[in-house]
């Protein structure tokens, strides 16, 4: 694989991870979301995070975006502003290359750079590849809500798992 470079994203990249993401959504229960996003869905989302402070980023190599990784508020409330959650994907054949850990790095350092304490990964439990990436990084499975997403007809757990950033 050629090497990866990591970017912020733009709006323009909008059509690139809707050709990434929409599959995960339609095909997958990586997410529970049913809804694919549209490309007008993804470009206020990147310029929404992007004005709130947080990342939102592009992994790519020379031909082409690879995948995606955004962190926003774990839960809403000041209580929790220090607490986030993110979220990457990839394409499929950038799946085991070294992006997801290159985008997941790059968030942490950003995170950790505006003053936040906690990076939360929320994890489908049948996604056993995405809860061992997770722990490799450092992650520690905090709890298992069983049975909490709805997809393709059956219910699926969620795991939580936590980093802290080193920030007090």
């Amino acid at each position: 694989m050629p090497p990866v470079s990591l970017r912020d994203a733009t709006p323009d990249d909008a059509e690139a991870i809707a050709a990434i993401w929409n599959p995960i959504i339609r095909d997958t229960v990586i997410t529970f979301n049913p809804v694919q996003r549209s490309i007008s869905e993804i470009e206020a989302m990147i310029t929404a995070r992007q004005a709130d402070g947080h990342a939102f980023l592009i992994a790519q190599d020379a031909a082409q975006v690879l995948g995606f990784a955004s962190y926003a508020q774990f839960r809403g409330g000041a209580g929790y502003a220090r607490c986030m959650e993110h979220t990457i994907n990839l394409a499929p054949a950038a799946r085991g290359k070294g992006a997801g850990r290159a985008l997941l790095l790059a968030l942490e350092g950003h995170a950790a750079a505006a003053g936040h304490h906690v990076m939360v990964a929320a994890v489908t439990g049948a996604n056993a590849a995405s809860v061992g990436f997770h722990a490799k990084m450092g992650y520690l499975t905090v709890g298992t809500m069983p049975q909490v997403g709805w997809k393709f007809g059956q219910f699926h757990d969620l795991v939580l798992m936590q980093k802290f950033l080193g920030v007090r």
